[in-house]
């Protein structure tokens, strides 16, 4: 029981919306066209961040499946090349495929067949649980960036 109490707190702290934002709400209404503009003193694009966090969520959900995983080059293959999409499905492509990895990882956590605390074969001692926290972090730290973009350059709902 408590486990699936903690299976439930992961989830919830993985979708968002209560101490930071989800990325459905920091997205919201977004204008891709703008994904690419990097404000005055902002090291990041709109698009640099989604794709950073993408990239990187992508690569911790593979590594929790599969020991022959293989995640990309440190730092650039975690980065996109360009500070802007190619175009308008670009950006709606890379927000469809990080909701589509949220999904999975959340279904991963929910699986009461996965054992959140032991660790992976593969790796250096991670576990399920550590990977779920890490994601969180991560991408909460970025959401949060993403919407000062926003913020700055005056796209931000009021």
């Amino acid at each position: 029981m408590a486990n699936d109490s903690v299976r439930e707190h992961l989830v919830w702290l993985l979708e968002g919306g209560h101490a930071h934002t989800s990325l459905d709400a920091a997205v919201k209404g977004f204008a891709p066209e703008q994904a690419g503009l990097r404000p005055a003193g902002a090291p990041h694009s709109a698009w640099e961040l989604l794709e950073h966090m993408r990239i990187a969520q992508h690569d911790i959900l593979g590594f929790s499946l599969s020991a022959d995983h293989v995640s990309p080059k440190w730092p650039e293959g975690y980065w996109p090349a360009q500070p802007g999409p190619a175009n308008k499905a670009d950006w709606q492509d890379a927000v469809r495929a990080f909701e589509r990895d949220l999904a999975q990882f959340t279904d991963l956590i929910r699986d009461p067949a996965q054992d959140l605390y032991q660790r992976f074969p593969w790796g250096d001692g991670q576990t399920l649980m550590r990977e779920a926290l890490l994601i969180a972090d991560h991408n909460s730290y970025h959401l949060g960036q993403l919407v000062l973009v926003r913020r700055l350059l005056g796209i931000w709902p009021k």
